[in-house]
């Protein structure tokens, strides 16, 4: 009886509630990360201005900064959690230890005397006291084994809860932790696209509306462009049907280079699930690496740099008109000008005004209500 009470109190003790964690008061980060989340979104309904641009970067800087903090915060905790349930298993490990070896002892021992049957112990006993005596030892000895079996059990299932709480509890920080590095890389991202546009801007309102209205005459060209094209007549994959070029200079270009876009049904899709993978150098985002998942074939041939890529970019920011998303991927070839047919299609070509400048666009016709657009050619 002894034993099994000194099991009963180490179990007790094993399940005692262990001491609460000091958690910082997260109530307010997360207030403040959708006060910022309702903040953001009133800035984008938000005539635009230099003032709400810049606004809106900060914003979404302190926003992941926020968020990193929450993160790590959480990721600290279940340390903790995960640190304390260890020791519960450990603790678990010991008395499964002793649980088993008082079992195994008690088994034999009970075997032992269950071979006796209740009308030999009649014989062994002196009297009737001492045979009733006998009788309640032997239903004792029963229950004990019985609880001893019971205790063990569910040692058993606690053991293995603990250690499914335990590895349910590392998946979640293996979760959060990618979530960190995900926000992180948001956040040094936001960063410097903060510094491209103060520079691109030179913190100046009128630069700022002469940058978007640069951006609004590129897109303007490409509406007129459908309108006024000129057919030039069918076009196999692989055929060139241009040069690299600068035209639009200075209204709606920077500089000599490619841009090419796809349009479906009317509306911008991101060229790059169009296009093979290749292997391009991507200076938007520093080093080579591959890009596309399509079929198509890339209308430059050679070692191509892709300077700005589809969606949102650090000069995205300029194109208002599509809610801030580049719609297509500019690139240039260090080997080449010659640009080719990614596809079959019937094309046509057409000179634009783009500001101050003119700009030539050619544009080819696919099947399933597919455009795809070449800007700046010469």
């Amino acid at each position: 009886m002894k034993t099994i009470l000194v099991i009963i109190m180490s179990v007790f003790l094993v399940f005692l509630p262990t001491s609460r964690i000091r958690a910082q008061d997260t109530g307010a980060i997360n207030s403040t990360i959708e006060d910022l989340k309702s903040k953001i979104s009133e800035l984008q309904g938000q005539e635009n201005s230099l003032s709400k641009e810049i606004t809106l970067i900060n914003s979404n800087i302190e926003l992941s900064t926020l968020k990193i903090q929450s993160i790590r915060w959480a990721i600290g905790k279940l340390s903790f959690e995960i640190d304390e349930i260890a020791d519960k298993i450990e603790r678990l490990e010991d008395l499964l230890t002793k649980r088993l070896e008082l079992v195994l002892y008690r088994v034999p021992e009970s075997y032992k005397r269950s071979v006796t049957p209740n009308f030999g112990t009649i014989f062994l006993s002196q009297s009737i006291s001492d045979f009733i005596s006998r009788i309640k030892y032997i239903n004792r000895v029963k229950q004990e084994d019985f609880q001893s079996l019971d205790l063990l059990k569910r040692t058993q299932n606690s053991y293995e809860e603990r250690k499914a709480l335990r590895e349910n509890k590392r998946a979640q920080q293996e979760v959060l932790k990618k979530q960190l590095e995900q926000e992180s890389a948001a956040l040094d991202r936001q960063k410097r696209e903060k510094e491209i546009f103060l520079a691109q801007t030179k913190n100046s309102e009128a630069v700022y509306q002469q940058l978007l209205a640069q951006a609004l005459a590129e897109r303007q060209a490409i509406e007129a462009a459908l309108i006024n094209s000129v057919k030039v007549g069918p076009v196999k994959k692989g055929d060139p049907i241009a040069l690299v070029g600068n035209t639009g200079y200075p209204g709606c270009s920077t500089g000599a280079h490619l841009h090419f876009e796809i349009r479906k049904g009317g509306t911008w899709v991101n060229a790059e699930d169009y296009l093979k993978a290749r292997d391009v150098y991507d200076d938007q985002n520093g080093g080579n690496r591959p890009i596309g998942t399509g079929s198509w074939d890339w209308p430059l041939d050679g070692s191509i740099i892709v300077t700005q890529r589809f969606g949102k970019t650090p000069w995205s920011w300029r194109y208002a008109y599509s809610g801030g998303i580049h719609t297509g991927v500019d690139m240039v070839s260090s080997t080449t000008t010659v640009i080719r047919a990614p596809q079959d299609g019937t094309m046509y070509s057409s000179s634009e005004s783009c500001g101050s400048s003119i700009i030539k666009i050619k544009y080819i016709e696919h099947s399933d209500g597919i455009v795809s657009f070449y800007l700046h050619v010469q």
